[in-house]
């Protein structure tokens, strides 16, 4: 009934076509109704050159009327097929703001002052602490890790598993840097990179101990000209401390003397008085990192108020599609289902998104054929099935896209395809979990159990090795990794510990050295939804290393590498 009222209360006003182009269509109706016509008038003449006493015995009778009528409906009906699709309206609605999510981006200072002492056991540490604590508050937003020092990488991209933040944390030192120095500016710049990716107001938190004029002016400039909340967590002292020398003996010297970096407590309260940036003082405990993550949680929906999609227009196209439905009814008649066809080839040559053969193949299907023809990035675009879109993304080597199609299958297989391809992506931690919830999902996949295994050795870095070089190990005590059970030694909540303390109690983070392990990952099956190992497959052959920041400290030199990076001259080397 109120359709009915709403075409009885039209505002011509108003009244418009959200999609005018298709009013083009009436054309070719309007040219087939006036050849019928010609057509019509030629039958007539053709019958006047027969004998009026001979037409009853040359010309069927009863089917003129009719077949006048059938053309005539079926030219209307299209019309009115066409002018549903032109999407006449005639009132205005209001559609609702979008609802975004606000991206964090941590921004850790990882130069060597940051090996200050005057913070228990050294500023990077207690950095370290502030973090585990502000993930811990579980701030329920997408975060990503940022580490710079004369470059600036991302360590860990935006991710709502935290699990693999903490994981790259205890990995990370001034020496898996590939440059000396604090460039700030190239952390902004990475920092914007992944931003970018929504409109929505992001959070950039600073943990930093270097904090002057070039700074203030740096963060100043990003505050105000971008779309972004700094919140600052500084990590040093009004008294100071001397700043350790890069071989760990001694300290470093300018002039003669030694460096010494200290607070700068005017430089932060300048910063604290811009809108948008926010100073936050160290506490004993984790409460700083409590609030913190609380003020990110309250903010962490944004609604989009995009000013030409503030208002819409209600399409009242449908109703007029019901004639086009009751002539597909009378399909079974003779004829028109030619007819249908027709107008289905022409819809589907006009329409700019739809293609001719979503009439007749679904997604996969077309997928599938790219697959048989090996256009696997193609293929990767084209399927609907998140499963069959990771195959086809990691086959075209595309690992970022392939991880993001198997993150959506929620199954034990798709965990384990996705633990693949953060494996063969690099990321050897991601992995790791990943294969880790395709265990807990279905205990009895083993590829999973044994790929974790090696992820977890590999996590520190890999070297290709060959199989005849991998020798067979026997087992031997593992080492006794505790976890830290005592908050008032190591929690990060802000007591002193000494340094004697710290190394009593850091986790044993070693591995048997004396030996060499060859360990072989599955790679992608042919066919991922089967799960079988493929006996024909290659074996990865890896070597494992006993320090974990290695894998990070080559990440960084490859990418500096790859984008032409080169020392950042005028900036402090400390």
């Amino acid at each position: 009934m109120n359709s009915i009222k709403e075409f009885t209360h039209i505002d011509w006003g108003q009244f418009h076509f959200l999609r005018p182009l298709f009013l083009w269509l009436l054309i070719p109706v309007v040219i087939i109704l006036i050849l019928n016509l010609i057509t019509n008038r030629n039958s007539i003449k053709w019958k006047s050159t027969i004998a009026p006493h001979l037409r009853k015995y040359v010309i069927q009778k009863g089917s003129e009327h009719l077949k006048k009528w059938m053309q005539f409906f079926t030219m209307l009906t299209l019309a009115l097929a066409i002018l549903g699709l032109a999407g006449p309206t005639w009132k205005e609605v209001e559609v609702p703001g979008k609802i975004l999510e606000t991206p964090v981006v941590i921004a850790l200072d990882l130069s060597q002052s940051m090996l200050a002492t005057d913070i228990q056991p050294n500023r990077l540490e207690r950095a370290k602490f502030k973090i585990s604590d502000l993930i811990d508050a579980n701030p329920r937003a997408r975060i990503s890790l940022v580490g710079y020092a004369g470059s600036a990488h991302t360590i860990v991209p935006l991710t709502n598993d935290y699990r693999i933040i903490k994981s790259h944390i205890s990995t990370l030192s001034p020496n898996v840097m590939p440059f000396r120095g604090s460039n700030l500016q190239a952390a902004l710049e990475v920092t914007d990179t992944i931003i970018n990716v929504t409109t929505a107001p992001a959070t950039l938190i600073l943990f930093s101990d270097d904090f002057d004029e070039e700074t203030f002016n740096l963060l100043q400039n990003f505050a105000t000209t971008g779309n972004t909340q700094i919140e600052i967590v500084p990590f040093n002292t009004t008294t100071g401390a001397d700043v350790p020398n890069f071989n760990g003996r001694g300290f470093l010297k300018e002039q003669g003397k030694n460096v010494h970096s200290s607070l700068n407590t005017d430089i932060l309260n300048r910063l604290d008085a811009i809108e948008n940036i926010t100073v936050h003082a160290l506490t004993l405990d984790n409460s700083d990192m409590e609030l913190l993550a609380k003020k990110i949680a309250d903010n962490i929906e944004f609604k989009e108020q995009d000013e030409e999609k503030e208002d819409d227009w209600e399409d009242h196209g449908l109703v007029l599609i019901i004639p086009f439905v009751f002539m597909v009814f009378l399909s079974f008649r003779k004829g028109w289902v030619l007819y249908s066809l027709v107008f289905m080839m022409t819809f589907s040559s006009c329409s700019s998104d739809t293609s001719f053969k979503d009439f007749w193949f679904t997604k996969d299907y077309q997928g599938q054929q790219l697959i048989d023809k090996e256009e696997y990035a193609l293929a990767g675009d084209t399927f609907d099935d998140p499963l069959q879109k990771g195959v086809a993304y990691y086959k075209a080597n595309d690992y970022d896209a392939a991880i993001t199609a198997f993150s959506k299958d929620t199954t034990a297989m798709g965990a384990y395809n996705l633990g693949v391809a953060y494996f063969a992506n690099g990321d050897y931690a991601a992995a790791e979990i990943a294969f880790g919830n395709a265990v807990e999902l279905d205990p009895d996949m083993e590829n999973a159990k044994s790929n974790m295994q090696v992820s977890q050795h590999l996590s520190g870095g890999e070297n290709e090795v060959n199989p005849e070089d991998a020798e067979e190990a026997t087992e031997k005590g593992q080492a006794q990794n505790e976890q830290n059970k005592s908050p008032e030694d190591l929690s990060g909540g802000g007591q002193e510990a000494t340094k004697e303390q710290m190394e009593k109690e850091r986790l044993e983070e070693t591995v048997n050295t004396d030996v060499r392990k060859g360990k072989e990952l599955d790679e992608v099956p042919d066919n991922f939804e089967t799960g079988k190992q493929d006996n024909s497959q290659k074996v990865l052959m890896r070597k494992v290393d006993d320090d974990p920041s290695l894998f990070l400290k080559r990440k960084f030199k490859h990418q500096a590498k790859e984008k032409n990076l080169k020392q950042t001259k005028n900036i402090k080397q400390w």
